[in-house]
């Protein structure tokens, strides 16, 4: 009996580590947690095409928007182990989710990280009528006018939000957060002077800026970004302890075999570095950066604790 057991499992071993080393034998997919634009959709759009020719199959963007992210969370989760379904995860979901919501459809430890894809900065942007022409002068301002300066969100729990929050617990003051739909709504009342502050990614308010229709005080990363130069990065404007970069990586449901990630984390690896991958997301405003499965889940727990802490503190909950 024991010696069926033991043959019982040697088979299955042998079944599994064929069966990855044959991955892909049918198209894969990526299940993104938005609706088609906006950087996490542009982002997997860009690296899909080069990774279908390097796996020599069809690499499908699946949109699944709703539910703070959640319905295509819960789907990846519950799909099948054989990396056919694959999801392109969001920094604000992925490790803020856990933190807004009493309950969730899935946990993190239900994805195996298989690599980071793109990081973005933001930029924190003002309107004109507000008199500050740094990120210094912006905050004696506000803390010398508590509550009477408003901020601009994608929504609640949007990346808008929960670095704005971290912002204003950084710097002690307070500013009343505003909430919309999306980023076009977002922008059009800070370009109307009925919002004052937006902290969001450059390329949407690039033209803005450049326009002289919004001040730039600071981007919120370690350099400066190509396309604002003269804008410091919060560490040059005196607040170097505030840095803020939206994220977009990939993940295998967890119990996937360790040949197929290490399979696609390659492939894709190879497949950001293709100078048409760089073309394009440089034509989007988007900086595509490569972290192998062991650094995605550091950046995953680190930003788990910061992101905790910080709800917990500003009492952000889900809608």
């Amino acid at each position: 009996m024991l010696r069926r057991y033991v043959l019982a499992a040697v088979l299955a071993t042998a079944a599994h580590a064929a069966s990855a080393q044959g991955f892909p034998a049918k198209p894969v997919t990526f299940v993104v947690p938005n609706p088609p634009g906006g950087v996490v959709d542009t982002t997997a759009r860009i690296v899909s095409e080069p990774l279908a020719k390097l796996l020599a199959q069809p690499v499908v963007v699946d949109n699944k928007p709703g539910g703070s992210g959640n319905i295509a969370y819960q789907g990846v989760a519950r799909a099948p182990k054989d990396g056919y379904a694959l999801l392109v995860s969001y920094s604000a979901y992925h490790v803020a989710n856990p933190a807004m919501f009493a309950k969730l459809p899935w946990d993190q430890k239900d994805f195996a990280p298989v690599a980071l894809l793109s990081v973005a900065a933001n930029v924190i942007a003002v309107h004109p009528s507000v008199p500050a022409n740094s990120l210094k002068e912006f905050i004696a301002y506000a803390k010398a006018n508590p509550n009477k300066l408003n901020y601009a969100s994608q929504g609640n729990g949007s990346l808008a939000h929960l670095g704005t929050a971290l912002f204003t617990q950084q710097t002690q003051i307070e500013i009343q957060h505003v909430p919309y739909k999306g980023s076009g709504d977002a922008i059009k009342d800070v370009l109307a002077g009925q919002v004052q502050l937006f902290i969001t990614t450059p390329p949407s308010v690039i033209g803005h800026i450049q326009s002289g229709k919004l001040k730039a005080l600071a981007v919120t990363s370690k350099t400066r970004h190509p396309m604002l130069p003269n804008v410091p990065t919060t560490a040059e404007a005196g607040l170097p302890g505030f840095e803020l970069e939206a994220w977009v990586a990939l993940f295998a449901p967890a119990g996937t075999p360790p040949e197929v990630i290490a399979k696609l984390t390659g492939e894709v690896k190879r497949a950001l570095e293709t100078p048409e991958s760089k073309q394009r997301a440089a034509s989007a405003g988007i900086d595509l950066v490569y972290e192998n499965p062991e650094a995605l889940a550091a950046r995953v727990t680190r930003e788990t604790a910061i992101w905790s802490k910080t709800i917990k503190a500003a009492k952000i909950t889900a809608d």
